[in-house]
């Protein structure tokens, strides 16, 4: 059973205009041309896991190590009226 939601998108006329023709020239619906693309620009943004493997590492640093030990409330306190 294939389910379709109507909607109401807010769409440039320049763009609209360029759907229409498109649509046209393709033989086939605005509302198709629309959906496709949706999907293509979804698929792109998910990622499979052999995308994920291929992300740059994540930066790092030496930062000279803690001033305080913050677990140590009353060093904490010292430290920051210092």
């Amino acid at each position: 059973m294939v389910f379709h939601m109507k909607t109401t998108l807010n769409i440039d006329d320049s763009v609209m205009q360029r759907l229409r023709e498109e649509a046209a020239r393709r033989g086939t619906t605005m509302s198709a041309l629309v959906e496709a693309g949706l999907r293509l620009i979804l698929v792109e943004r998910s990622p499979t896991d052999g995308e994920r493997d291929n992300l740059p590492p994540l930066p790092s640093w030496q930062s000279g190590g803690a001033l305080v030990n913050i677990s140590n409330r009353a060093e904490l306190y010292r430290t920051m009226e210092e």
